[in-house]
């Protein structure tokens, strides 16, 4: 197994060109599968999640290239409408192909999905929504099967703003007969850029960015070529190293009105932020300061950030506050923290957050993807050798952190 090996206390200088975007590209992957064509992304992250969605995509006749970062899928020959366990469990992303197969097939066979241990996330919201289109869906332990002669649309509410839900519901309704609207959809960047891919092959989807979708069926996609949008995960990600151990760096080829709601946390806490259209510049010269944030649907604050920015906490200048509202087990990641000299105590949803400068490195676990990348945050402002296990994680979502971070001056490598 590979380790992460960072040697820290040095200052980041320089600028970083942000991947594309993990939560946007997966979604416009299992979108393919509903045109009887050839689909090219660019700008694709070369990830662990990427290539595992290419198996699943694979195994039910499509064919799949990526070269350098274009992605090329040709789902002309689609034979299969079942998703073997291994990849389900691997990565929960798969669930979003429930909804198109239904589209384009009519049926699907999949297993209640992986990932990240993270805490409970049902999908009894995907289904409800897919049933409200007219399909039929069976559960058999860890078996689903869903089967539909004919989509129908229909008006779906859903009771919280699921990102995954709200993605099988329009995944579903594009090939459907008729209107079908999407009340409490979610809104992060992600969904706005499937639909308007979807929207470029095709589709008829409006109210895009907002929290009802309207989705007019259409009978055929066609070809498309698509550039995926940076990831503003990675970057926020980025941005919590520079804030955590100081110094001054860019990062650009990213949609930065993505990042309303983390800018203003890192000003907070003394950076100095600079917004280009498609770039942003952070500079940090002192410890971080204290500050409350609190987790939410977009536009709030993202939980996907909450374990990085914790990392930054754990070396400010005095006690921060976050509130996890999205998921209950993201806190997993402060007890490995703790092992740097973190100062943490969990709350129920509370994590209060007592500063210490420098942390000291010692040997610890990536529990879940976040979590990983938090965690080499914090080895970043740790005296000494911090070293990183259970890596896998953290190249699920990261092309190459090693790599990006080594170009701003850190000294962390990955080690086989």
């Amino acid at each position: 197994m590979s380790t992460i090996q960072v040697q820290g206390l040095r200052l980041l200088k320089g600028e970083i060109e942000i991947q594309g975007s993990k939560n946007a590209v997966l979604p416009m992957m299992a979108a393919s599968i509903l045109h009887k064509g050839t689909t090219v992304l660019t700008h694709v992250p070369r990830i662990q999640d990427v290539f595992c969605m290419m198996g699943i995509l694979e195994y039910m006749g499509c064919r799949c290239s990526l070269l350098d970062h274009e992605l090329t899928i040709d789902a002309s020959c689609l034979t299969g409408t079942s998703i073997p366990e291994t990849y389900v469990k691997t990565m929960r992303s798969s669930i979003m192909i429930l909804g198109a197969l239904l589209g384009r097939a009519g049926e699907a066979v999949t297993h209640y999905p992986g990932g990240c241990s993270i805490g409970k996330r049902p999908i009894d919201l995907h289904l409800s929504a897919l049933r409200k289109l007219g399909a039929e869906i069976e559960e058999d332990h860890e078996m689903i099967t869903a089967r539909a002669a004919c989509l129908r649309g229909t008006d779906i509410h859903l009771s919280y703003p699921s990102v995954g839900a709200t993605e099988n519901a329009v995944l579903a309704a594009v090939l459907a007969e008729g209107e079908t609207r999407v009340f409490g959809a979610a809104r992060e960047p992600e969904i706005e850029e499937m639909c308007l891919f979807l929207n470029q092959m095709g589709a008829r989807i409006s109210g895009i960015g907002s929290g009802v979708l309207v989705v007019c069926g259409v009978e055929e996609l066609h070809d498309t070529v698509y550039r995926v949008e940076g990831d503003r995960i990675v970057a926020g990600t980025y941005l919590a190293s520079v804030a955590a151990v100081g110094g001054h760096a860019r990062f650009y080829g990213l949609n930065a009105s993505h990042l309303l709601s983390v800018l203003p946390v890192f000003q907070m806490m003394g950076m100095a932020i600079q917004v280009e259209d498609r770039a942003v510049t952070i500079k940090g010269e002192l410890r971080p300061q204290p500050v409350t944030v609190e987790t939410g649907p977009y536009p709030g604050f993202p939980t996907d950030l909450q374990s990085p920015l914790m990392a930054v906490m754990a070396v400010g200048a005095g006690e921060s506050l976050i509130l996890e509202n999205v998921f209950e087990g993201r806190y997993e990641t402060a007890g490995e923290l703790r092992k740097l000299g973190a100062q943490i105590i969990i709350e129920e949803k509370a994590a209060h957050v007592r500063g210490i400068s420098p942390l000291y490195g010692s040997r610890v676990e990536a529990k879940d993807l976040r979590g990983g990348a938090a965690l080499v945050v914090a080895g970043l402002a740790a005296e000494g050798e911090t070293v990183i296990t259970g890596c896998h994680h953290i190249f699920r979502g990261y092309e190459d952190i090693c790599r990006d971070l080594s170009s701003l001056g850190a000294q962390i490598s990955k080690q086989q």
